[in-house]
């Protein structure tokens, strides 16, 4: 998840040549995990369906669609429809064991309930534009308003502590957000180009808008809490911290276009960096730990 919006992100922005390498790592990071996976489904299965009952299971989804979804932007069409497929699958695979025993009150990981279904609709539209499809441009208003309505379902039990002590998925609660933020954008950019949902295009606008706004109203409270209390130290939540970095300057440079908004692109370009900033701290540290304490592997969410 992380590498992979980071590397959206640089694409967005040009840095072409950072953002494919990116890319490489991001698949490479999704086969070893896959490959995990299926390995833990044939040696300890009862291991993996305890995992699944976790929201954090749902960053299965997200890695997924964010992979899908840079692929799409190099214009790979195919293997974007191929990862949507996996990843839809995954989603209604996960979602009933996840909410089934889900627990109150909820901590930032509880948040990828909307980051996975979000991310479902963010694939769907890029595909759409792709191959000029008006009918699953349509299809991604489903995912994007079971998104938004979770998002609810989660904050409402939110416990605002996890501000002070999270360990890193507490910025999920900003970066929640963001990707419903960028959906809103590619849905209103989608609109527009497929001649679709009439003049629809305008209120999925102001909708990205608001929803970009509300988002940055998390990034002062988010900054503070760090500076307060420091979390150093290599932590795999950390990751979680790294996605709504990316996702900040991705859903800014979709909705500085869209609403013609300069100001909102020049924030998206000066974040970009400050995403890639925090992707490279958390990887030295993370390689750090790996080789003082011999991990098994890039934790799942990388």
């Amino acid at each position: 998840m992380g590498t992979g919006i980071v590397s959206v992100a640089l694409s967005l922005d040009r840095a072409q040549t950072l953002s494919r390498i990116l890319l490489v790592l991001a698949a490479g990071i999704w086969l070893m995990i896959a490959a995990a996976v299926i390995a833990r489904a044939r040696r300890d299965p009862q291991r993996l369906r305890a995992q699944t009952r976790r929201p954090v299971a749902l960053s299965w989804v997200a890695g997924t669609a964010v992979l899908g979804a840079r692929l799409v932007l190099l214009g790979w069409s195919a293997p974007g429809v191929a990862l949507f497929g996996g990843a839809l699958v995954l989603w209604g695979v996960l979602i009933t064991p996840v909410l089934s025993h889900w627990r109150t009150p909820t901590v930032g990981a509880s948040l990828l309930l909307t980051v996975a279904t979000q991310s479902l609709a963010v694939l769907a539209v890029a595909i759409a534009v792709q191959i000029r499809s008006s009918w699953l441009e349509v299809g991604a208003l489903v995912p994007f308003g079971l998104g938004l309505a979770s998002y609810g379902f989660v904050m409402a039990r939110f416990d605002l502590r996890q501000l002070g002590i999270g360990r890193g998925d507490h910025w999920i609660t900003g970066g929640a957000l963001a990707i419903s933020t960028l959906a809103a954008g590619d849905l209103a950019s989608g609109a527009r180009s497929l001649d679709v949902l009439g003049r629809g295009h305008g209120p999925l606008e102001v909708l990205a808008v608001g929803l970009w706004l509300a988002s940055m109203v998390w990034l002062p409270a988010l900054v503070a809490a760090e500076i307060v209390n420091p979390r150093l130290g290599y932590d795999v939540r950390r990751w979680s911290t790294v996605f709504p970095l990316g996702m900040y300057a991705a859903c800014s440079f979709v909705v500085g276009e869209v609403a013609r908004a300069g100001a909102i692109t020049s924030f998206a370009q000066v974040w970009t960096w400050v995403a890639l900033s925090g992707w490279a701290a958390v990887t030295a540290s993370m390689v750090r730990k790996f080789f003082a304490f011999g991990q098994d592997g890039p934790p799942r969410s990388a």
